[in-house]
C-alpha cells in the first residue's frame, strides 16, 4: 500500500455530557463519506459506550487514508472532542503510542489488549468493522 493510501484510524472519545456532540460528529462524517466530499474516509464506526479494547472511555472510530490526515485533524480539532489518531502498521503497540497523535488531553490506554508486533489484526479489518 502506498504511503498516500496507508491506513489510519482515529478514535473519537466522549463522555455522557459530550455524547450529543459525538453523535453530531459521527453524523457529519458519515454524510461527508457518503457524498464523496471526503472520499478517503472509508469507515465511520458506531458509538461505543464504555471501554473497548485499549480505549478506557466511550469512543467511535473512523478509518481513512493518509492523504485525508490534514482534513481529519482539522475536523477533529473543530469538534472539541478528544481523539487519538494513528497509522495502522504491523506494530499495534507503536501505532497507539509512539506513532500516535493526540488531539486534546491524552488518555491512559490499556496497552495489554494490543496485538504483538507483526500481528496487527487492525490492518485486516481496516475499513470493514469496528470493535
Amino acid at each position: 500500500m502506498s504511503q498516500t493510501h496507508a491506513p489510519y484510524h482515529a478514535h473519537i472519545y466522549y463522555d455522557a455530557d459530550s455524547r450529543p456532540l459525538a453523535e453530531t460528529a459521527q453524523h457529519v462524517l458519515r454524510e461527508r463519506m457518503a457524498s464523496g466530499e471526503l472520499a478517503q474516509l472509508l469507515f465511520v464506526g458506531s458509538l461505543r459506550d464504555g471501554q473497548a479494547g485499549p480505549h478506557p472511555q466511550s469512543q467511535f472510530e473512523i478509518h481513512f487514508t493518509a492523504d485525508a490526515l490534514p482534513v481529519v485533524r482539522e475536523f477533529l480539532r473543530a469538534t472539541g472532542l478528544r481523539a487519538l489518531v494513528h497509522p495502522l502498521t504491523d506494530d499495534d503497540l507503536a501505532d497507539h503510542t509512539r506513532l500516535a497523535e493526540w488531539i486534546g488531553t491524552p488518555l491512559e490506554l490499556d496497552l495489554d489488549t494490543l496485538d504483538p508486533p507483526g500481528h496487527n489484526k487492525g490492518v485486516a479489518c481496516f475499513g470493514i468493522s469496528d470493535f
